[in-house]
């Protein structure tokens, strides 16, 4: 199976290097029983790469236990992983199956592992250990045979030295550690989910073709989306209900995302700098002038017929060689646009008059090293 394969199958969106790497180690681990640990802010995507690691591995026909361990009382946690017999405690009127013994043959699934009581984490690691444990109020241990996944938007390693995880638990869980990068670190990825996203709500509510217009995918892409994948998908789903035209502007999103998240670029951090030019220098530009507005008008005339995408309109961003093609004049554009604002997309796509959205594209297009 290839990475791509993995991702059309568990439903994984996205093209970023970060990605594809996740899918290609998730293929090689998991034929295995080994133990993983998924790291990754709340919103991101942790059960759905858990879920393709339980799908390719050889447990894949019995079933994975998803147990969220931070949304359980402390006090009936340990009966629901483990479970109980009838009559051992108040409130217990039939004998029940814990999670462990549900997981058995299959995969255990503990998400937010680090709100677990370390009263509890105690029994867990027994229970990995020696692949058995007892029920609440039983006499007789029930062996099963599970493989553990994990997940936390918090630093195990952190939690342990404050000690509020257990040491033990965390290095046997965290055998192969995956880290899923926020969405504010794979933007390339930003435009194939709201496709993805869009795709799905049209085809559930049965509604015609929605268009979303520039200035729309620039809030997109200029928002930081501190609750990530999760997050977007809430946001394009409420601007398309709420939507009466099937065109989604600027103003569907903006009262759906908060403003404080929005990039702004700092005026303050650029500062102007006086270079003086020979005379060589100054016909050399003028000549790239020219065919810099060359090119610009060969887009405006490519789009009006192809109704294509915008496309570049450089700036004076001037590469100093002699001889270069439309296609290096513009790679170089773009690099020299974010070495002028060190990096940050949304003032470099300003800078060189195209919408984050196009760059992002073309920083792929021309495989630009960021």
């Amino acid at each position: 199976m290839t990475s791509e394969e993995l991702q059309h199958e568990f439903g994984i969106i996205g093209r970023s290097k970060e990605i594809a790497d996740i899918c290609d180690v998730i293929i090689q681990i998991a034929p295995t029983d080994i133990s993983v640990l998924l790291y990754g802010e709340s919103g991101v995507g942790k059960e759905l790469f858990a879920r393709a690691i339980h799908g390719v591995s050889r447990r894949a026909q019995q079933p994975m236990i998803s147990v969220n361990c931070g949304a359980i009382p402390e006090g009936i946690l340990e009966s629901e992983l483990f479970g109980h017999k009838k009559g051992s405690f108040t409130g217990a009127i039939e004998t029940r199956k814990g999670y462990f013994e549900l997981a058995d043959n299959g995969t255990l699934f503990l998400d937010e592992i680090a709100e677990m009581p370390l009263t509890t984490q105690v029994k867990l690691l027994r229970a990995i250990e020696t692949k058995e444990f007892l029920r609440i109020g039983a006499e007789i241990l029930t062996k099963v045979n599970v493989r553990y996944i994990a997940a936390t938007n918090k630093d195990l390693q952190t939690e342990v030295e404050s000690k509020k995880f257990r040491d033990d638990l965390y290095f046997r869980l965290k055998a192969v550690t995956l880290n899923i990068p926020p969405l504010r670190k794979r933007k390339e990825d930003l435009e194939l989910l709201v496709n993805h996203f869009i795709g799905r709500f049209r085809e559930e509510n049965r509604i015609p073709k929605i268009e979303l217009s520039s200035s729309a995918w620039d809030l997109l892409y200029n928002h930081s989306w501190p609750g990530n994948v999760r997050e977007l998908k809430n946001v394009v789903e409420s601007a398309l209900a709420l939507s009466r035209t099937g065109y989604i502007d600027e103003e569907s999103f903006r009262f759906l995302i908060s403003t404080k998240n929005i990039y702004r670029s700092n005026d303050s951090q650029t500062v102007p700098v006086l270079v003086r030019k020979t005379t060589e220098e100054v016909d050399r530009e003028l000549i790239y002038r020219a065919l810099i507005e060359l090119k610009k008008d060969i887009f405006e005339l490519k789009g009006l017929i192809l109704n294509k995408e915008e496309s570049i309109n450089f700036p004076m961003l001037v590469p100093t060689e002699e001889t270069l093609n439309m296609d290096e004049l513009e790679k170089r554009s773009i690099i020299t646009a974010l070495k002028k604002t060190n990096g940050r997309k949304p003032e470099a796509a300003k800078m060189l008059n195209i919408s984050t959205r196009t760059l992002y594209r073309k920083i792929k297009e021309y495989n630009i090293d960021e």
